[in-house]
């Protein structure tokens, strides 16, 4: 199956490897599916059946206008499980994605998934409030995001991409081809899903969604993480959802560390996956 296509006639590129017990791997801004084929390889050669597909807008997948609320983005996740027909899932969001296992779980209702992960992950809140003293300022993407993008995108996501990856001024844990590869992915998406996107992640607070999490739930994160920072992220996520997690922090990790922490990423997540 390489299509599904939604109730509104997007058409999402499905990869699926592998077979037996699911899971669903979500990726994560900007780019697509791809990104996480390592973690999948390992998956599905370990016994699992992996579902993973590009985000409408991104990648292999439609790039309509509109429609990237994170209401919109789990109704995309819904059907893709539904037409799938899997089952007793893992489901693991990166970045943006975890917004989307967040969401998914509120709004309906976790419905054929029995563990949930979420890496390097959007939730709890990224944006700074009066309630979310350790969140970013707005200004961070609006003006540092998309602004630049809007006047020369190509040239954003090259900077954008050491970041992602914890690139210095002398070494670097990615060779120049992961870092062009980054890039090639980023700019294969649609300029509208690119924008709207960023207000998506960075405005969406999700604690309230947390509530209805009542599966265990992993949640990795890099204490080095500049792109999503942790105190807001996976910290408040792990103290609003107390037993129901298991907080495993990487020391020092940029937020790619499923590339940076591949083998370390991969090994957390089959034991995850086969607990």
């Amino acid at each position: 199956m390489a299509y599904i296509k939604t109730r509104d006639h997007v058409d999402l590129y499905v990869k699926d490897w592998g077979q037996g017990r699911p899971v669903i791997l979500l990726h994560g801004w900007p780019l697509t599916a791809d990104s996480w084929d390592d973690q999948a390889l390992a998956l599905a050669a370990a016994g699992h059946r992996v579902i993973f597909y590009d985000r409408r807008g991104f990648g292999r997948s439609s790039q309509p206008f509109g429609g990237y609320d994170y209401d919109k983005l789990a109704d995309d996740l819904a059907q893709v499980i539904e037409q799938t027909g899997v089952s007793d899932a893992t489901l693991v969001g990166f970045s943006m994605g975890g917004g989307e296992v967040a969401r998914y779980m509120s709004r309906h209702g976790g419905k054929g998934i029995a563990k949930a992960g979420l890496v390097s992950s959007v939730v709890a809140y990224l944006l700074k409030d009066d309630t979310n003293p350790d969140g970013v300022d707005a200004s961070v993407f609006d003006d540092q995001m998309k602004a630049p993008i809007a006047k020369d995108r190509a040239h954003f996501m090259k900077s954008f991409a050491e970041m992602f990856y914890g690139v210095g001024f002398i070494s670097s844990p990615v060779s120049q081809e992961v870092l062009d590869h980054f890039w090639a992915m980023a700019m294969h998406a649609g300029l509208p899903g690119t924008l709207a996107c960023i207000d998506s992640f960075g405005k969406t607070d999700f604690r309230p969604d947390l509530a209805s999490f009542d599966i265990p739930t992993l949640i990795i994160h890099g204490t080095g993480d500049k792109t999503v920072p942790i105190a807001p992220s996976a910290r408040a996520a792990a103290q609003l959802l107390g037993s129901r997690a298991q907080l495993i922090e990487y020391a020092g990790a940029p937020h790619g560390l499923n590339v940076t922490e591949k083998d370390r990423l991969t090994q957390d997540l089959l034991a995850f996956a086969r607990a």
